[in-house]
């Protein structure tokens, strides 16, 4: 695909992640981040992969317990590194209070508390229900300034 090409596209970077519970997981994204579901695979409790949207974004997300899955093997959750990320999604939301009410109400963990940004926007980190660190905020990195 050609950077033209791939510009036509609603999205071209989509971040991946693994859930110890995901079919408790895409709930609670649902509940607490404002995501819609968009495709589910799933055999039992196992999500071999699932899609969720969020505007014209999408992340990508599947079960950590997948004995036929060379990706789940190469990645490590959050609380067998000490809470750690080597990276996080950075989701851009119309209003970062509301937003943040919202995530703080569903039992996201706040870690940094909703500011203005010295580059522009207002926005805050959490981590969801298995530790995975979030960034959500008014930034939008497209439009000019």
């Amino acid at each position: 695909m050609t950077a033209a090409a791939a510009a036509a596209t609603t999205a071209t970077v989509i971040p991946c992640l693994r859930y110890r519970d995901a079919p408790a997981a895409i709930d609670w994204l649902c509940e607490a981040f404002g995501f819609e579901r968009h495709a589910i695979y799933a055999s039992g409790d196992i999500v071999h992969h699932a899609q969720l949207t969020f505007g014209n974004g999408m992340i990508m997300l599947g079960s950590v317990d997948q004995a036929d899955s060379e990706w789940a093997g190469l990645i490590a959750q959050p609380d067998r590194i000490g809470g750690m990320e080597t990276q996080s999604p950075c989701v851009v939301v119309d209003d970062a209070d509301a937003h943040y009410a919202r995530a703080r109400a569903a039992g996201a963990r706040i870690v940094m508390d909703i500011a203005d940004q010295d580059y522009g926007g207002r926005g805050y980190a959490c981590r969801d229900l298995e530790g995975h660190l979030w960034w959500f905020g008014s930034y939008d990195p497209w439009q000019t300034v």
